[in-house]
């Protein structure tokens, strides 16, 4: 079988190895002669599973038990309306910065909910930037904003200092990078893009901020339920949860976001030194905000992109078509892509100069 350069935006590549120890779980799991699938989330193999995955997430953001961490269904999207349903008071506000498509939806959530500023947005040029300079309001209840924008491959580069609870969508790009966990309220990411498989999301919230909200809220809804349920008030996502662990050891083993860090930074250096020399390419995100993530770039001549799209194809080169709204093409390259796949991308662009331009 030949190896596919997998650069799927999400649900994206996960290590092989996890893969492998994924699978094998699925028939047997910890010798049990019993699958993953099939064992009762309240049994003790499992809650070790749920137990080692909480407090390696703390372990890696270097917090402490101050915080609680949080496996939920629902995906980020369900975030966008649990986090002003349990943070935002309904006399207060909330603060938003606008960087893109996610962050446009979680707005829109937070307004049903109760007043809601926006204090900055980088919309006027399509999202391809990060605002910078703005004002954070001191009265607000919590600040809320996206590292790393998916679909239009910008990243903040430096986190502002909040004088509010600051709240963080991680989804696309967490433990890619060192981050100080105490910086923030609250940390979410679905797991699917950088961190395990769709169908898990998890929160990371500070104790301060749970039952500040003065509505009354749903069981399913009120994150302090699911604190004292050790994320089991319902059946959590098993699977999931499980490869995530998985991935977060893998991650752990191989020297933790010190590492990563390093290695994912080559990656982006490589390709965007590519798309920065040849004359066929230009990226779309400004320079200095540039996400080692997601790796926007278009031709500029827009008619050659059924012979490139022949060439990245034929290189089993997957996943690397752009979103509708930004068009060309978007490489993602998460934390389990191997540089040698990144390589073959760039080979890809340099075979395509030279017979094109």
């Amino acid at each position: 079988m030949k190896k596919v350069h997998n650069f799927s935006a999400g649900p994206g590549i996960l290590p092989a190895e996890v893969m492998k120890q994924a699978s094998e779980a699925c028939i047997n799991f910890n010798d049990l002669n019993l699958s993953l699938l099939e064992i009762s989330h309240r049994s003790k193999d499992f809650e070790a599973v749920m137990d080692e995955a909480r407090n390696t997430i703390r372990e890696l953001f270097g917090v402490n038990e101050d915080y609680s961490v949080l496996y939920l269904g629902g995906g980020a999207s369900l975030q966008f309306g649990m986090i002003p349903y349990n943070l935002l008071r309904s006399n207060g506000k909330a603060a938003y910065l606008n960087t893109g498509v996610w962050a446009t939806k979680a707005i829109k959530e937070a307004k049903m909910l109760g007043d809601t500023v926006v204090v900055a947005s980088s919309e006027d040029k399509n999202f391809n930037y990060i605002p910078k300079n703005y004002t954070i309001p001191a009265d607000a209840d919590y600040f809320h904003l996206t590292s790393n924008n998916t679909i239009y491959g910008t990243q903040i580069k430096q986190f502002p200092n909040s004088p509010v609870p600051m709240v963080c969508d991680m989804s696309s790009d967490i433990f890619s990078r060192k981050v100080d966990g105490n910086k923030f309220g609250m940390i979410y990411a679905g797991a699917q893009k950088n961190m395990g498989p769709a169908g898990t999301t998890m929160v990371m919230i500070h104790k301060d901020l749970v039952g500040k909200s003065d509505r009354k809220k749903l069981s399913m809804m009120d994150y302090a339920v699911h604190i004292k349920g050790e994320s089991m008030y319902n059946t959590p996502p098993v699977f999931p949860i499980y490869v995530t662990l998985l991935t977060l050891r893998w991650l752990k083993k191989n020297g933790g976001v010190q590492w990563i860090e390093k290695v994912n930074q080559e990656k982006a250096d490589l390709l965007y030194n590519e798309i920065d020399r040849n004359s066929l390419f230009y990226g779309t995100a400004e320079k200095e905000d540039r996400s080692t993530m997601n790796i926007c770039f278009l031709l500029h001549k827009t008619e050659l992109e059924p012979e490139f799209d022949k060439l990245w194809k034929e290189a089993n080169i997957s996943g690397i078509r752009g979103h509708r709204d930004v068009g060309g093409y978007r490489a993602s390259t998460y934390n389990a892509m191997p540089i040698e796949s990144v390589k073959a991308l760039v080979e890809v662009m340099q075979a395509f100069e030279k017979k094109f331009a």
